[in-house]
């Protein structure tokens, strides 16, 4: 008898962030509110900081937790991480010390975080990002392969590959090339942040405006289809994805006041994150 297969499986996962000043500064919206939007939007669950009212709305809601924490200080873990699992959530995405924490010290920190996680009984990944110890991919890649050599094991990071395409000046035609070079490490993932970019903009608009897909998606999403398939090439069984499709507000410069809202573009994000999985599950087409 043949063993059945238990396919993988996407969660999207709105980033509340992008609901900061929503729909206006002056009339932001309440928690509440925003966490009804994101359920009718068809997200699986949302991102942030938790504590008991977000745990509390999203056990009414359905809705799963993504965890975040960002500090440099070891100190700090314990009470970070179990403020996290107390408030909901198991996968926890975490910014990592600061531009300047050389790979030995970073080693160092993510060597006791994974052990903190692991006797709290939570699943930490360390993101990619600038400001970070994982601000460039040649000091992303020293972690990981440091972490494997300490441990045997592949580090689990939290991909999001729009901050090391904007530190390579990258452009389209080489976006797969050049940011989809470690297999493993991409297989072993459970959080990609997938914030659309180029190598110019840390963040491009999804929409023009007037509801049509921006040229700098089309040019973006077929990336997103590779680095799926290269995802599902691993051993995904019975496995769950934890897809963002993160989209920055105004507050804090990701998105400018003349561009598309964040949040509303991010729900169109994730239709089109969507049709890239679908997409990554099928043969790949032939090259003509």
């Amino acid at each position: 008898m043949m063993k059945k297969s238990n396919p993988p499986k996407i969660r999207h996962i709105a980033n509340l962030w992008s609901l900061v000043d929503y729909p206006t500064e002056k009339k932001e919206w309440p928690l509440e509110r925003k966490i009804e939007a994101v359920k009718k939007a068809g997200f699986d669950g949302f991102s942030t900081m938790p504590t008991a009212e977000h745990k509390q709305l999203a056990e009414e809601y359905g809705l799963v937790i993504v965890g975040f924490l960002a500090t440099a200080k070891a100190g700090d873990f314990v009470k970070l991480l179990l403020q996290n699992r107390e408030n909901g959530a198991h996968y926890i995405n975490v910014q990592l010390a600061d531009e300047d924490t050389l790979t030995p010290e970073a080693l160092r920190l993510t060597l006791r975080l994974m052990k903190e996680a692991a006797n709290i009984g939570v699943e930490p990944a360390v993101e990619i990002h600038r400001d970070t110890c994982t601000e460039t991919p040649e000091k992303t890649y020293a972690l990981a392969d440091g972490y494997r050599k300490a441990t045997g094991e592949y580090l689990p990071m939290t991909l999001d590959y729009s901050h090391i395409s904007v530190v390579k000046h990258l452009h389209p035609g080489n976006y797969i090339g050049k940011l989809l070079v470690q297999p493993k490490l991409i297989q072993r993932a459970e959080q990609i942040h997938l914030r659309p970019f180029n190598g110019h903009h840390c963040q491009v608009p999804v929409t023009d405006g007037k509801g049509r897909i921006t040229q700098e998606i089309k040019d973006w999403l077929p990336f997103v289809e590779a680095l799926f398939r290269i995802w599902r090439k691993g051993r995904q069984d019975g496995r769950e994805l934890f897809v963002c499709p993160e989209m920055g507000p105004v507050r804090g410069g990701y998105n400018l006041h003349s561009l598309p809202n964040s949040w509303e573009d991010a729900v169109v994000l994730k239709g089109l994150i969507q049709k890239a999985w679908n997409a990554s599950a099928l043969p790949e087409p032939k090259k003509s």
